[in-house]
């Protein structure tokens, strides 16, 4: 089968990033010709893994191509000629591509892949200002609630229009999450089917030692809760001194969280790894006991916690959005509300204080991602998914 995947970003940057280009390779281990187009734009400048690249900005000009990117129209016409894909998955198209390219999949089984909240929101998170979660329709709630200035609004709303005028291209929408799939409902996009992400099966880590390690993966911005994370730990190096936090990620908030870290007097207890590959992330994070996820919004997944129960380290992570489906409160971490730093340094404690416990949640974890979060089941879920519209017929793909 001729599947080309299209994706804003072809840089393993972020977890949409990542499950983008492991859908790719592991369709192609299946013996499927698959391609990815993407913009050649480059986060954090990382390396592009893309087949073919049209047009891509980080600068001030990217606000451009979101509305309308003419040489992503323009080169992948080019590619669904020459190419002659029997599926085409779209996962990413608001940040780069542009949704200008969506009449060119008229012709063309296409399935829309929905991990992160863009569709619905402009800003991509669902967050307001304040913190709170946003539960009402994009438009003039933006502008009230102050999530875009007013200069930007109106070509934030063209291009949700745009969006909204060419969706029906779609024969199949998957959310990664029961709590995206609720969140199209909500906002009128049905129906759509639940495929959980999945992540490479890697063997167990090496039993915990001292001293007990905290981790933290994430981009650097302000939804990813690592101020709370710092907040937390401050009260946990007053209980268990020898404690360390490790942090990887990059991002706009590292000078303010560097910071945090000098005003709470971490800096012998904290360490900021900085942006890691996935393979560099795991040699540091085999070491520790506990793995946080600190997310002030709605994760729609959360690549970080289904990563961490496949090494087999237990998972503290706040208790909504798409972490809430799969880190068991009690069996393989716990849940504490977002923006708690109280909750959360409690949470951590109860671990660092017993490494018989961190150890078992960190096994029951694994069992769980096993049997659920496979890269391989992740793959095939998709591949029953091409199969079915490729030939049109309709039927149901399993949720996990």
């Amino acid at each position: 089968m001729r599947i080309l995947l299209v994706s804003d970003y072809a840089t393993p940057t972020g977890g949409a990033e990542l499950m983008v280009l492991s859908l790719r390779d592991g369709l192609r281990r299946r013996g499927h010709d698959a391609r990815l187009f993407a913009s050649s734009a480059r986060p954090l400048e990382a390396a592009s893994a893309a087949d073919y690249e049209c047009f891509g900005t980080m600068s001030f000009r990217r606000g451009l191509t979101q509305i309308a990117n003419p040489s992503a129209f323009l080169r992948l016409r080019g590619v669904l000629r020459d190419f002659r894909p029997d599926v085409v998955h779209v996962r990413l198209f608001l940040s780069q591509l542009s949704p200008l390219i969506l009449p060119l999949l008229g012709d063309v089984p296409a399935i829309l892949h929905v991990a992160w909240y863009r569709p619905i929101c402009p800003i991509g998170t669902k967050l307001l200002p304040d913190g709170r979660s946003c539960h009402e329709a994009p438009g003039t709630a933006c502008l009230k609630h102050g999530c875009f200035p007013a200069w930007a609004w109106p070509s934030a709303m063209l291009q949700l229009n745009v969006w909204r005028h060419w969706r029906d291209v779609f024969d199949r929408i998957v959310a990664n999450s029961e709590t995206m799939r609720r969140r199209l409902d909500d906002a009128g996009i049905r129906p759509a089917e639940v495929i959980w992400n999945g992540v490479p099966a890697r063997p167990a880590r090496q039993p915990l030692s001292d001293p007990p390690v905290v981790a933290f993966a994430g981009r650097l911005v302000p939804e990813k809760g690592a101020d709370v994370l710092l907040d937390a730990f401050a009260k946990i190096v007053r209980r268990v001194p020898d404690a360390q936090l490790l942090i990887a990620g990059g991002g706009p908030e590292r000078d303010r969280l560097e910071s945090q870290i000098r005003s709470l007097h971490l800096t012998n207890s904290v360490r900021m790894l900085g942006h890691l590959s996935r393979e560099d992330l795991e040699s540091h994070f085999g070491e520790a006991w506990v793995q946080v996820v600190p997310s002030r919004w709605e994760e729609p997944f959360g690549i970080a916690a289904a990563e961490a129960l496949m090494r087999g380290t237990a998972v503290v992570a706040t208790n909504h959005g798409g972490l809430a489906e799969f880190v068991h409160h009690g069996e393989t971490g716990f849940l504490v509300a977002p923006g708690d730093a109280d909750a959360l340094a409690d949470a951590l404690l109860f671990l660092l204080a017993d490494r018989n416990r961190a150890e078992s949640m960190g096994r029951c974890g694994r069992q769980f991602a096993l049997s659920h979060l496979t890269e391989d089941a992740f793959v095939d879920r998709f591949l029953r998914v091409y199969s079915q519209i490729s030939v049109g017929q309709p039927v149901l793909v399993p949720a996990v």
